[in-house]
């Protein structure tokens, strides 16, 4: 077993299963939104969308959704990554 895992007890390890869960689904999510628009990620989806290559609307929307799974995934891996570390301290 990977040493990182080896100190949870089963409550740590069920509040650590949803969190994973957000952690993969944000980030497959944000994947799908960016590749409906055809754009690696929003910084390029933006600036296509101020240049007016692709239309404004849904693209931005698009854009906010990508922001916004970004922003969780990166939350949520904060979150194990503290959980891991307060566990395994």
């Amino acid at each position: 077993m990977n040493p990182i895992y080896g100190a949870l007890t089963p409550e740590v390890a069920l509040e650590l299963e949803p969190l994973s869960r957000l952690v993969y689904e944000a980030r497959e999510n944000r994947r799908q939104v960016l590749d409906a628009v055809g754009a690696s990620d929003e910084a390029s989806l933006l600036a296509r969308i101020a240049a007016a290559e692709i239309g404004e609307h849904p693209a931005y929307e698009h854009y906010l959704a990508a922001r916004i799974l970004a922003d969780t995934h990166e939350a949520a891996r904060k979150a194990v990554a503290a959980l891991l570390h307060e566990v395994n301290g």
